[in-house]
């Protein structure tokens, strides 16, 4: 066959050109090629069929010019129409060669292995009239790729006369994605240290780092010959999920070559380490270097500005996405819903979804869900009806939208209209009612899902023990941590978590101690659980040795947790220790004060008799007080007799919430006291005119599973006469025995 230099241009030409998508500039090469007098090597033809270019019109042109006889080509032909799902295109080259070799031969198997064929496939390998090593790595593959054939592949692998590094790599790579880790690594101890290449290396870290195993994951990684960029990247992707980004930084900035993956994994890194800035400025200087961003790096971004509510930068990055040319990606269009979304910018996530020329069920449920968070709820229940078909997450968003806005009759009446029920809405509609705090319904609807063949969730359960927390039963919540361990989810981190909390509001420290100290990773919520149980339960000093420790620990505090610490400070009146938290809360850890906090500061300085300094803490708020605030303060002005301080945060209270009885009587005993009394008797005459009532005190008893609600002055209970009468006898015994 003659080659000529100018055939070896239009191949490099290409060559060269498919990478870059530019296939039309290719066949535009290739057509020149043919109409020439050259006779073309098989090289430019492979590059068609790689990338899927090459039509029937290509493939006469290759017949016409003499290459049909290359097995190359037909072996080109069979994978590129396997990969495309096309079996019998693939069966179609097969058959007609004049030819095959051993490559042909594994072409067709893989290419039934690759469409799920996994009978075909082993037909194939059973009826080549040679085997090579190739063929039984194909094979071997196969076998994982299909249902995970474990028996089988490890007896081909067995039966192997010789093996070489790629054997090893897919037995290696199998068992890992198998979830059979210890033959994985009982394997790879075993394979020859020269035929440990990067693929299998690679294979045994990644498992090593989805068991959290990252030191021996390192020594794998230390000990490797040769090293790809995936080695990098699963190193540094490993150091990140576990917490340590400054180790994952040092990687990266040593890795030879990176690729978008590699900077997308440290940029992913960053943003969920809660340091958006500093992914930010990697995201800045990926694209000063010259790395074209990915879908895949936009999308993580547009997660990144949703979270820590950027939006200057996210806007930033989808005019960069219309630039692209990538807007009308599906999933890239659902980030950019769902970062404005969070951004509570619903006009725009809308004005998105509406431009989008193709839709999905996440398109559509984000778009819900938005309207759901931003208290929409006429206008999510009008896209939701509008949706042509819904799913469990459709129907569970307005269901828990529904019980959000307190409207739990709809939120009721949604859930059974849904065609199937599964664990996560029935969790919808128990949670649902825990956070109405109607819990006697959540334990009502408990009950009804325990009579169904559903199973429960750990969320499920721990919803349950935030119910039993909210009545302050013990006993409830003992037979929901007993249901756990039958159930085997006792370790569930949630579940622990939420043990925690139940016991410390049901008085009981030494058992939600006890849970604590048995988690093996406690994270924040794990810490701020038992910081704030201790800082009920009047043990200050124990909660904040607690907090040193969480921070000893590495774990990182969050609002929560300096909500607990404060009232720890609170309840032994610990003003110094207060201010110095307060102020390390945004100094340190880069944490904006809530009103909760606030009001945390204004009660512990209004019980210190610091009233004056509470109301210059006031004064210096950022945003204006909420009820909270001016509750501690108006607390501690009846407290030290501050009458000036105590009407302004009445005022301000009766402002806020015109219809709570508070603010009237606490400023119409303190006029009283302080001399005032026709005008403590005008403002108790403003509240009755206004009809205004105070809240009556309430108590509950459980009685064989059932909850028993009495309030202040209510008769209305069935067998109200008989505990009045058990209760005279309880009384006359209580002072009988005092005496």
């Amino acid at each position: 066959m003659r080659f000529h230099v100018c055939t070896f241009r239009y191949q490099l030409w290409i060559s060269n050109n498919m990478p870059l998508k530019a296939t039309r500039r290719a066949r535009v090469s290739y057509k020149r090629l043919c109409q020439s007098n050259y006779c073309s090597n098989y090289r430019e033809v492979h590059s068609y069929i790689t990338t899927g270019t090459l039509s029937e019109t290509h493939f006469d042109a290759v017949k016409t010019n003499g290459t049909n006889k290359s097995i190359v080509f037909f072996n080109s032909q069979i994978t590129k129409h396997g990969r495309n799902g096309d079996i019998r295109g693939a069966e179609s080259v097969f058959f007609r060669m004049p030819n095959r070799n051993t490559i042909s031969w594994t072409a067709m198997l893989t290419a039934y292995a690759e469409n799920g064929d996994i009978g075909n496939a082993r037909k194939m390998f059973d009826e080549m009239p040679e085997r090579n090593t190739a063929s039984y790595n194909a094979m071997i593959t196969a076998y994982f790729r299909n249902k995970f054939m474990i028996d089988e592949a490890f007896e081909l692998f067995s039966g192997m006369s010789e093996r070489n590094a790629v054997s090893y790599a897919a037995m290696v790579t199998g068992f890992v994605q198998a979830g059979m880790f210890d033959k994985a690594e009982k394997l790879y101890f075993e394979t020859p240290v020269e035929l440990r290449d990067p693929v299998c290396s690679n294979a045994l870290m990644s498992g090593y780092l989805k068991l959290g195993r990252l030191e021996e994951a390192f020594c794998i990684f230390d000990g490797m010959l040769v090293r790809d960029v995936v080695s990098w990247s699963s190193m540094v992707d490993g150091y990140c999920k576990v917490g340590r980004v400054d180790g994952a930084r040092f990687l990266f900035d040593k890795m030879p070559d990176r690729n978008v993956v590699s900077w997308t994994t440290m940029i992913d890194g960053y943003i969920k380490d809660g340091n958006f800035e500093e992914g930010y400025k990697l995201f800045l200087k990926m694209r000063r270097d010259g790395v074209e961003v990915n879908p895949v790096t936009l999308t993580v971004m547009f997660e990144g500005c949703g979270s820590f509510s950027k939006h200057k930068e996210g806007i930033q990055i989808h005019g960069l996405v219309a630039r692209m040319g990538l807007e009308f990606e599906v999933f890239l269009g659902n980030s950019i819903i769902i970062m404005y979304c969070r951004f509570g910018c619903i006009n725009a996530a809308t004005k998105m979804f509406r431009t989008m020329s193709k839709r999905d069920l996440v398109s559509w449920n984000s778009l819900i869900s938005g309207y759901v968070q931003c208290a929409e709820m006429e206008a999510a229940f009008e896209v939701f009806d509008r949706m042509p078909q819904k799913d469990v997450v459709s129907w569970t968003t307005m269901i828990s939208g529904f019980f959000s806005k307190g409207l739990t009759e709809k939120a009721v009446q949604l859930f059974g209209m849904m065609p199937q029920k599964d664990s996560v809405s029935w969790t919808a509609i128990i949670s649902g009612f825990v956070n109405n705090e109607e819990y006697e319904e959540a334990f009502r609807w408990f009950t009804e899902m325990l009579g169904t063949a559903i199973r429960l969730n750990p969320i499920t359960l721990s919803s349950m023990l935030s119910a039993s927390a909210g009545l302050a039963t013990l006993n409830q919540g003992l037979q929901i941590h007993a249901l756990a361990i039958k159930m085997d989810m006792e370790f569930d981190l949630s579940i622990q978590n939420s043990l925690v909390s139940m016991y410390s509001k049901c008085g009981n420290l030494a058992d939600a101690w006890q849970v604590f100290i048995n988690i093996d990773s406690p994270n924040a919520v794990s810490f701020n659980s038992m910081i704030t149980g201790f800082a009920q339960n009047g043990l200050a000093k124990e909660s904040l040795s607690l907090f040193r420790k969480m921070q000893n620990e590495g774990c990182k505090p969050n609002q929560i947790t300096f909500l607990g610490v404060l009232s720890a400070c609170v309840h032994v009146g610990f003003v110094d220790e207060g201010w110095k938290y307060f102020k390390t809360m945004v100094s340190l850890y880069n944490i904006e004060a809530g009103p909760d906090h606030y009001a945390c500061m204004v009660d512990l300085l209004g019980r210190a008799g610091l009233l004056d300094e509470a109301m210059e803490l006031i004064q210096s708020m950022p945003f204006e007080p909420n009820p909270g605030v001016w509750g501690a303060l108006l607390g501690a002005s009846r407290t030290h007799l501050r009458l000036d301080l105590a009407e302004l945060a009445a005022q301000q209270l009766i402002k806020l919430e015109p219809d709570n009885a508070t603010p009237y009587v606490v400023l119409s005993n303190l006029r009283s006291v302080s001399g005032k009394k026709k005008d403590s008797d005008q403002l108790r005459m403003t509240k009755k005119l206004k009809g205004i009532k105070k809240s009556p005190g309430c108590s509950w008893i459980i009685v064989k599973d059932k909850v028993h609600l009495f309030l202040a002055g209510d008769q209305s209970h069935t067998e109200i006469k008989n505990i009045k009468v058990v209760l005279s006898m309880i009384m006359m015994d209580t002072r009988q025995t005092a005496l």
